[in-house]
């Protein structure tokens, strides 16, 4: 798999100053961190969505989406996949195997980011 995900990162790299006009992916990424995310997140809806509904092809589908729109952040962010892989690593040593999460509490000098409520978009009723 982490073949598969490095030529898919190296193929955004490759892909990312073309003409957006021609390239889904450089358009993306000209979009901007919030529309990659919006993406992003849309793709893991419908991931959880077909696995709720018990639809294994449908996440099979959803969840190649959903990595192509991380790796798209990835590249956004300047983030290379054997960054990812090396902290997996780091986990899988840390715990003796790698099924598990990182407790929060043990990550070491990363404070918790501040949750940011989006843009409201309902209208107050008028008294």
């Amino acid at each position: 798999m982490t073949d598969s995900v490095a030529r898919l990162y190296d193929a955004v790299i490759a892909i990312r100053d073309t003409n957006p006009e021609k390239s889904r992916t450089a358009r993306l990424l000209r979009a901007g961190p919030a529309k990659m995310a919006k993406k992003l997140a849309e793709e893991a809806v419908e991931v959880v969505i077909d696995a709720l509904h018990g639809q294994p092809e449908a996440v099979v589908r959803e969840s190649a989406d959903l990595l192509y729109n991380l790796v798209v952040l990835w590249v956004h962010a300047g983030v290379h996949p054997d960054d990812v892989w090396a902290e997996m690593q780091r986990r899988e040593q840390m715990f003796g195997g790698i099924a598990e999460k990182l407790p929060k509490d043990l990550v070491q000098g990363a404070s918790r980011r501040k949750v940011v409520a989006l843009e409201s978009r309902r209208v107050r009723k008028r008294r």
